[in-house]
């Protein structure tokens, strides 16, 4: 059986919300490019930041399913954002559609603004570690749903 990703507290501090100060985990380590909002076929998903975002963290899903493993096996996001306030302005509906795809796990994390992204109608840019468990680990065994 792997050992979950567990959260690192510095004693004393209060435990943070939407993120984790550290987190601390053994297996294969997966670095996942820069995602950004659009589809299989290199398609922007639309001018929505929400929809953007929500396309970026599906897209970093993807990559670490495709990897064998699983959205809690993220522990390290980087979020590029070409407009904070317009990521503050829609920051419940990205809670949704982030809590749609990762659930209540929350890596380390941290968002950066920035200038502008590769592709310009780019609003949104995810990169993320993963950490892997053994092989075939955490992977559905034979004849289980999926």
């Amino acid at each position: 059986m792997s050992e979950s990703p567990r959260t690192i507290v510095p004693p004393g501090w209060p435990r943070p919300r939407g993120y984790s100060n550290g987190v601390a985990a053994r297996g294969e380590l997966l670095a996942v490019a820069g995602m950004i909002g659009w589809d299989e076929k290199e398609q922007i998903v639309g001018d929505s930041f929400v929809a953007q975002f929500r396309q970026a963290l599906g897209n970093v899903c993807d990559v670490v399913r495709a990897a064998g493993g699983r959205p809690e096996h993220v522990v390290s996001l980087t979020i590029y954002v070409t407009d904070k306030r317009e990521y503050i302005a829609a920051l419940t509906e990205v809670g949704q559609a982030y809590r749609a795809l990762l659930g209540r796990h929350y890596p380390a994390m941290a968002l950066l603004e920035v200038k502008g992204l590769l592709e310009d109608r780019a609003k949104v840019e995810i990169q993320a570690l993963a950490v892997l468990p053994p092989s075939g680990a955490g992977e559905p065994t034979e004849g289980a749903a999926s």
